[in-house]
C-alpha cells in the first residue's frame, strides 16, 4: 500500500491509523501547492482531485477520501478494534461521528486556511467551530475517547483537527476536556510516531496526557 500525505494535513489521520491498525505502507510525501510528489511526479496523475490523503492498494485500486481509507484500514485489522464491526450499531455511530468531523469540522477550517478568505468570514468560521467544539466536549464527558474506552478511526480524524487549532489563532484552552483528550491521543506511542514522521514534532518532545 501507499498512503499520499502532506505534513500535518488530515492525511495525518489514516497515517495514525495505519500505524495504529499494525499495517505495511509506504508514505508519499505530495506538495499540496505544487501538486507534485517528492519525486517530481504529478499528483494530479495519481489523484485528479488534487488533494492528499490518498490511498492506492497493491493491486492499484484507490481510495481518496479521509474516511473511506481509515474503515478500509480498519476492516484490514479487526484486532485493532479501530472500527466496531460492519453492520453493528457501534458502527453506525463511528460512521456518524466521522460525518459530523469531515461536515461540521473540517469544511469549516478548510477556509481558514486561505489568504483570500476575508477576516470577518473567518471569525464566523470559528464561532462555529467553537460551538461544534462545545457539543463535542459534552459528549467527552466521561468518555476518554469519542466511542467511550476504545480508540477508533474517529479519534484519529477529530485529533488532526484539533492539531489545527494553533495555526488558525483558536484558543483551545476554552475547552479543559477537548485539551485533555489532545494531550491523551498525542501521548499514544503510534501517534508519536505518525507525527515524528511527519516533521510535526521533535523524537525528544515530551507529551504528558491529562486525565
Amino acid at each position: 500500500m501507499k498512503l499520499y500525505y502532506s505534513p500535518g494535513a488530515c492525511s495525518l489521520s489514516p497515517h495514525i491509523v495505519l500505524l495504529e491498525a499494525g499495517l505495511k505502507g509506504t508514505l508519499v510525501k505530495v506538495d499540496t501547492k505544487t501538486h507534485k510528489t517528492e519525486d517530481g511526479g504529478d499528483y494530479y496523475a495519481v489523484n485528479p482531485k488534487g488533494y492528499v490523503p490518498l490511498l492506492e492498494l497493491d493491486d492499484g485500486d484507490r481510495l481518496s477520501e479521509g474516511p473511506a481509507i481509515v474503515q478500509y484500514l480498519a476492516d484490514r485489522s479487526p484486532a485493532s478494534k479501530l472500527a466496531p464491526p460492519a453492520g453493528t450499531m457501534e458502527r453506525y455511530h463511528l460512521q456518524e461521528w466521522l460525518n459530523f468531523i469531515t461536515a461540521e469540522l473540517h469544511k469549516q477550517f478548510s477556509p481558514l486556511f486561505q489568504s483570500t478568505t476575508p477576516a470577518e468570514y473567518k471569525e464566523t468560521l470559528k464561532e462555529k467551530i467553537g460551538q461544534r467544539f462545545g457539543w463535542v466536549e459534552q459528549q467527552l464527558k466521561g468518555k476518554d475517547y469519542l466511542m467511550g474506552s476504545t480508540f477508533t478511526v474517529a479519534d484519529a480524524y477529530l485529533f488532526t483537527m484539533l492539531t489545527w487549532t494553533k495555526h488558525v489563532g483558536i484558543d483551545l484552552a476554552r475547552w479543559p476536556l477537548l485539551t485533555a483528550y489532545q494531550a491523551r491521543v498525542a501521548a499514544r506511542p503510534k501517534v508519536r510516531e505518525a507525527m515524528i514522521a511527519e516533521g510535526l514534532i521533535k523524537q525528544s518532545d515530551r507529551v504528558t496526557a491529562r486525565a
